[in-house]
Parts: structure tokens; C-alpha cells; sequence
């Protein structure tokens, strides 16, 4: 096995706003692996509240490169458990090298990854396009420039209400809210029963992420179904949202993969929660990864290729009645762009 990895800093269409900040690019992490004459390629995006640079990443990586490319390869689980133990404090760079493990193990199967997994791609979820917060002309102008099925709007202003009552003036499709944990509870609540006439779906991490006491009060009086994000990072979170949230939002790079997002997947149907499969502004090849879950999941959140201006692959085709289809060729089905130097 040979591991190759670029990064890049792609351009967001436009700054991209939410309650923890504003960014104008998405730094993101490509690796690409290479073994028994195939290459397999995965991706990690960098989060500034996660605390995992980039630089990180690649440190981490040229640090154990060596015991990367001794491993024996034959399938993502085995694979997986050893990234976990190998980087245990980095789970963007684990779930990086988890894509690209998939991506090989698909092109040996000779299967797209869809249909790998039980049940096999049998159903298309349309996939949300994001509106970052920005003033309410800026947000609807937004909104016309991309006519959309869904949109997910990001919250957590003073004037959260006025906005949403704005934006519903420009359209009568579905709002997903998400809030990125900037609410109080009884903020919250208020809020939320204001949204509740407003064409809104679910509420996506309300409050702070350990706010449990404040989301067990919001769980027990929300008239909207309540979805964690920052408050589900790994799978041993999934059974701590139980009761708390109605549903979770998986985010690939967060619980560090592929791997460890289908036995979530399965831990929240058995617990009888909803799920959805969520995006970190991920290039094609880590939207690719989400969209071949799908079949898996309620809610699809893939927009990542949609919100940047510059990508490094193809091989996603987005319609505009909101379906993201992947390609039949194996693996994940991306070509990448670009080229790694190897040395």
C-alpha cells in the first residue's frame, strides 16, 4: 500500500456564515491510496471549532505514513479499527484514509458502495441546499439564485423569527433550521413554536452541545422534531441523544468515517431515532461518500459541491428538483482532477 495526500483551501460561492463564525474557503485534506494496482481516494475537511487543522491532519500522517502503508488491506472494517488505534486523537485523518478504504474496497468488489450495504440503493433522498446567515435580502437573494426543494437555513441571530417569516414569503418549500448550538432553551422553545406554522421540518442542535438537562426540557415540550449535530460526534453519543433529540445528524468526518457512520446508522434505528446524513462543505469526493448513504437515511444534507466554487473531482450529478445521483462505477465513483506528486 502507497498513501498520497494533497490539501487544498477551496473558495466558497459565497462567505458562508453560521453562529460560530464566517468563512470565505473550506481547507480540506485529499488522500489517495493506492494498492494491488487500484487507488482509492477519501477526504476530510477541516472544522476551526473541531480543533483539527489541516496541518494537523498531515502531521499525523507523515508521523505513522509508514505504518499506514504496512497495513495488509483486505476490507474496510479491519482497516478502520486500525486507523482508529493508530491516530485515536484524530478522527478527520481516520475518516479521510476510511473513504479511500472504501473507495479501493469497491473497486475490488466491483461495486459502487450503495450497493454494498444493506438495504441497497432503493431510494433517492433529496439533499438540502444551505442558506448561511447573512442579512434577510442577501439570504432570499440567495434563496432566487438557487431555487431549490429544500433549503437548510442557518440561525442563531436576534432576528431569527424575521427571518425565516421573510424568507417564507419567497417560497412554500420545506425549511430545515439549524441552529448550530447558539440558543437558550427557553429562547429556544419560543422560537420554535414561532417556526412551527412556517413550513419548518425539524430543528437541527438547538443548544449547546452538553446542554442535556436544556435539551431533555426542549425534547419534552418541542411541537418540532429536534435533530443533534454537535451534541452526536461519535457512535458512543448516539445512545447519550436518546430521549433528548428526536434524530442525529452523522457527519463522516466527525465520527470518523464511513465505518463507524453505518453502525450509527443501525444504533439509531434500533432506538427508533431518525437520521440524517450531514455535510461538513465536503469537495465531490467526501460528498460522494454521504450520498451513497442515501438509501440509509431520512434527511440528506450533500450540498458541499453545490456551495464551493472550485471542486477536485467529479462523478455527483445534482438535479434541481434536489436529487444527487452517484455514479454505477465502483467504489465511490469520483475521477479526481488533479494529480499527486510522488515522490
Amino acid at each position: 500500500m502507497k498513501v498520497f495526500y494533497k490539501t487544498y483551501n477551496l473558495q466558497f460561492r459565497h462567505p458562508f456564515t453560521i453562529s460560530k463564525g464566517t468563512k470565505t474557503h473550506q481547507p480540506t485534506l485529499i488522500v489517495q491510496l493506492e494498492h494491488l494496482g487500484r487507488v482509492g481516494f477519501g477526504e476530510a475537511p477541516a472544522i476551526t471549532y473541531y480543533n483539527i487543522p489541516v496541518e494537523k491532519m498531515v502531521e499525523d500522517l507523515e508521523r505513522k505514513k509508514l505504518f499506514v502503508e504496512k497495513f495488509a488491506f483486505t476490507e474496510p472494517d479491519r482497516w478502520w479499527h486500525y486507523l482508529h488505534h493508530l491516530f485515536p486523537m484524530n478522527p478527520f485523518l481516520v475518516c479521510a484514509l476510511d473513504i479511500a478504504g472504501w473507495d479501493l474496497y469497491g473497486k475490488f468488489k466491483g461495486k459502487p458502495l450503495n450497493q454494498l450495504w444493506q438495504p441497497a440503493q432503493s431510494k433517492t433522498t433529496i439533499t438540502d441546499y444551505t442558506i448561511g446567515i447573512d442579512t434577510i435580502e442577501k439570504m432570499v437573494e440567495k434563496m432566487q439564485q438557487k431555487p431549490w426543494p429544500v433549503y437548510k437555513i442557518k440561525l442563531g441571530t436576534e432576528h431569527d423569527v424575521a427571518i425565516i417569516e421573510a424568507l417564507r414569503k419567497h417560497t412554500d418549500v420545506p425549511f430545515r433550521i439549524d441552529a448550530n448550538a447558539a440558543w437558550k432553551a427557553e429562547e429556544a422553545l419560543e422560537k420554535i413554536n414561532a417556526f412551527k406554522d412556517l413550513g419548518v421540518e425539524f430543528i437541527e442542535q438547538p443548544l449547546a452541545k452538553d446542554d442535556w438537562e436544556g435539551m431533555k426540557f426542549l425534547y419534552d415540550k418541542s411541537p418540532l422534531p429536534l435533530y443533534a449535530d454537535e451534541s452526536c460526534v461519535a457512535e458512543s453519543d448516539v445512545e447519550k441523544c436518546y430521549s433528548h433529540f428526536h434524530g442525529i445528524n452523522i457527519k463522516l468526518t466527525k465520527c470518523s468515517g464511513l465505518t463507524p457512520a453505518l453502525r450509527m446508522i443501525t444504533k439509531a434505528r434500533e432506538l427508533g431515532m431518525g437520521v440524517m446524513a450531514g455535510s461538513m462543505n465536503e469537495s465531490t469526493i467526501g460528498s460522494a461518500a454521504i450520498a451513497h448513504l442515501q438509501s440509509q437515511v431520512d434527511y440528506l444534507d450533500a450540498d458541499g459541491p453545490l456551495l464551493l466554487s472550485e471542486d477536485v473531482a467529479t462523478g455527483l450529478v445534482y438535479e434541481n428538483d434536489g436529487k444527487v445521483t452517484t455514479s454505477d462505477a465502483p467504489g465511490l465513483g469520483i475521477i479526481f482532477k488533479d494529480v499527486f506528486q510522488k515522490v
